[in-house]
C-alpha cells in the first residue's frame, strides 16, 4: 500500500471515530473538521499522529478545532 492511501485510510478512521464519539453523522464530521481545520492537521502531522493512539489523535483533534473557532 503507498504512503498516500496509509494516509488517507488514516484520515477516514479518524473523521469516523470522531463522528461515532461525538455522535455524529461521517458528514458532518468531515465538515466540522474540515471548517476547523482538523483534517489539515491529521494531513500535515501524519507522521507523528498515526503512531498514536485514536483516542489520542481525536483528542489532539478537539484541541485543534476548538483552537481554531470549534465549539465540540
Amino acid at each position: 500500500m503507498t504512503e498516500l492511501r496509509k494516509e488517507i485510510n488514516y484520515v477516514i478512521a479518524c473523521v469516523s471515530e470522531f463522528a461515532s464519539r461525538h455522535k455524529l453523522s461521517l458528514q458532518a464530521a468531515f465538515q466540522y473538521l474540515y471548517m476547523y481545520k482538523g483534517i489539515e492537521f491529521l494531513k500535515e502531522n501524519y507522521e507523528i499522529e498515526h503512531t498514536l493512539s485514536l483516542d489520542d489523535a481525536l483528542d489532539d483533534l478537539i484541541i485543534i478545532c476548538r483552537n481554531n473557532g470549534g465549539v465540540l
